[in-house]
């Protein structure tokens, strides 16, 4: 079994909908996916029990059960666990990091995500555990040319020399439309947004070393 932390100690960063996306990724090529909200707001939850169809399972805790709930997973059978975890809280996020075989870092391009972002680099950095980051709800490029705003965000990412996924999700309505039935966007119409989730979980299974089923 794998356990990827999302994280992201600035609200609203759209950590919980990447961790939606991705659970529900998984969950469509056929792995035993379980998702942990350690997140107050217990958003993950919410989203994935308004799923009329079958999905990924979803259990709620605090920071320092998320050890248990991986000793739960691993008894279970499951193929990965997601922890969805709190924006603000440098413990929780601590204790995820601590299981995690990977986390991936959710940032929008701005500057007071990046200076979160930095923040939680170190901590990662500290445990001794890889992170990668994804830029979320970034412009959609014009005529090919990203935005100044995503140029700058890139060249900060480079500057913390922060491992960066190869794929950036844009800001798209169908990611929030989705959820509000407990479906991916690689369950709707919108093409690009469901290449983006496909992309990303692509590279997010490529580097734990999962495949699909």
């Amino acid at each position: 079994m794998k356990t990827l932390a999302v994280i992201a100690l600035k609200g609203g960063s759209g950590k919980t909908t990447v961790a939606a996306h991705l659970a529900l990724a998984a969950h469509l090529r056929g792995l035993n996916a379980l998702v942990v909200d350690i997140d107050p707001q217990r958003s993950v939850s919410d989203i994935l029990s308004a799923r009329e169809a079958a999905g990924p399972a979803c259990v709620t805790a605090v920071g320092r059960n998320v050890p248990a709930a991986q000793f739960g997973a691993l008894a279970e059978g499951r193929d990965l666990m997601i922890v969805d975890t709190p924006a603000g809280d440098v413990e929780g996020v601590g204790e995820a990091l601590v299981v995690a075989d990977h986390a991936l870092l959710v940032a929008r391009p701005t500057l007071i995500d990046l200076a979160g972002l930095a923040r939680t680099l170190q901590v990662a950095r500290r445990l001794k555990r890889p992170a990668t980051v994804v830029v979320n709800q970034a412009p959609v490029p014009r005529e090919g040319a990203e935005a100044p705003l995503v140029k700058r965000a890139l060249k900060g990412l480079d500057y913390m020399q922060a491992d960066r996924a190869p794929v950036i999700l844009r800001a798209r309505t169908v990611y929030q439309t989705a959820l509000e039935r407990g479906r991916s966007a690689e369950e709707m119409a919108d093409r690009a947004a469901a290449a983006e989730v496909a992309a990303l979980w692509d590279f997010v299974a490529g580097t734990m070393g999962m495949k699909a089923r």
